[in-house]
């Protein structure tokens, strides 16, 4: 069972009892992240998400860590566009202990300026990494070309030069300014009473601040092209259309269309491309939403002489798809979706994150049948009309690699319009 309350300073609690269940897993959600920083700003909220356990002005690094793992439990977090998720996962008996170190990293952070110093070394190493990843350096590109100059477009790890000049002070005005009661959601799932875990919340949350935090400056999708060439073994390529908003109400209808065409094993790019041509190794499509975009995205690899004859197969896939849709693929689609949900839902640690992230986006928990309902609900002639609508818009390529044999961006745009 669900049940939500919002505290007399403005952040809500939200928690789902599940029978049975001997852990509890809790955290806070902030609504709050990459899109909302200046540039020269870029990575400060994902520098925060570290410094946050390095300590507090009760507690040092190995402190916060000792306290939870001396009682087994597992602690993290993550920071994405919109949103910066700290979260614990422990025994039921020791949800107090869980629940004073979240409130304690997210309101009293010390930011210590040796410890940042420090820091800074660790996430330039871990910037330094994925820039040795293929994968992830066109993955990259292909933000910063589908949203062009702002902050939607850029790495939420951050610009280097931005982090090697990052000061404590910057970052605690940064914090002071966004993190805000408003824009807070503590959830926990599994073992959890509902009125004894808001009477702490009550109890603990008691520094937050209550003031309108910054707002983010709105995503516009521009589109275009960024060929990159790299002496690679592979060329890594992503091809993408502006998408879905979180309420949209093509947001299932984009999900289905993504799972038909590059969803998984029986899927139309998986089965033309890997399976009867053998183009690639890897090959799918995602649809994902944001609070006013969204991205319907394919990803695939694949080799120097092999980049020839990729797209143009890719393309004829997406342009015929929209009326050669099948009661087979779509049930199909449907299903897969459905065992996708379910599966996570068995997760309790999935429950604390989908409740608090549905109340930042949504304003309310939607249940899966709710979901479900949604997704059973459309029809062929639906996705027959969003494909339509979807490959209309202008597209986005990011190509990495050896890529003197891929298509040109015009010829793609060209091949897309059938």
């Amino acid at each position: 069972m669900i049940n939500i309350t919002t505290l007399e300073n403005g952040i809500r609690v939200v928690t789902e009892e599940i029978a049975a269940a001997q852990t509890v897993s809790l955290g806070a959600w902030v609504g709050v992240g990459s899109r909302y920083e200046t540039r020269s700003e870029n990575g400060i909220s994902h520098f925060l998400e570290h410094m946050a356990f390095k300590g507090t002005t009760t507690r040092s690094a190995l402190e916060i860590m000792r306290q939870v793992e001396d009682v087994g439990g597992y602690i993290n977090a993550y920071t994405g566009k919109d949103m910066t998720g700290y979260y614990v996962h422990l025994l039921k008996e020791n949800m107090p202990v869980g629940l004073d170190i979240i409130s304690d990293i997210v309101q009293h952070a010390a930011m210590d300026q040796k410890e940042l110093d420090t820091e800074k070394g660790v996430i330039l190493q871990e910037l330094s990494m994925y820039k040795d990843r293929p994968d992830y350096v066109v993955a990259q590109n292909f933000d910063a070309t589908a949203y062009a100059d702002q902050p939607f477009g850029r790495d939420v790890g951050g610009d280097p030069e931005v982090i090697r000049t990052m000061t404590s002070e910057k970052m605690l005005a940064y914090m002071h300014r966004q993190y805000t009661a408003k824009r807070m959601v503590i959830s926990a799932s599994g073992a959890v009473k509902h009125d004894d875990f808001v009477a702490r919340c009550m109890a603990l949350f008691t520094d937050v601040n209550t003031h309108q935090g910054q707002a983010c400056e709105p995503a516009v999708y521009t589109g275009g092209a960024s060929y990159v060439t790299q002496a690679h073994e592979q060329v890594n390529l992503w091809l993408g259309f502006e998408g879905e908003s979180y309420d949209s109400p093509d947001r299932w209808t984009a999900k289905l269309l993504a799972t038909i065409l590059g969803g998984g094993m029986t899927s139309r790019l998986f089965q033309e491309i890997r399976e009867k041509r053998g183009l690639v190794y890897v090959v799918r499509a995602l649809a994902d939403s944001d609070s006013d975009t969204g991205m319907f995205d394919i990803y695939a690899g694949t080799g120097e002489k092999e980049a020839a004859s990729l797209m143009p197969v890719m393309c004829d896939e997406i342009v015929r798809l929209a009326d050669t849709l099948t009661d087979e693929e779509i049930d199909r689609a449907k299903t897969q979706v459905k065992a996708r949900l379910l599966m996570k839902s068995e997760e309790i640690s999935s429950h604390a994150d989908h409740n608090a992230r549905a109340i930042l986006n949504y304003g309310r928990v939607i249940s899966d049948e709710e979901i479900l309902k949604t997704v059973m609900g459309i029809q062929k002639c639906d996705l027959s009309v969003y494909a339509k609508k979807l490959f209309a818009r202008k597209p986005t390529v990011a190509a990495l690699g050896p890529i003197q044999n891929l298509m040109s961006y015009e010829d793609i745009c060209s091949r897309l319009k059938g």
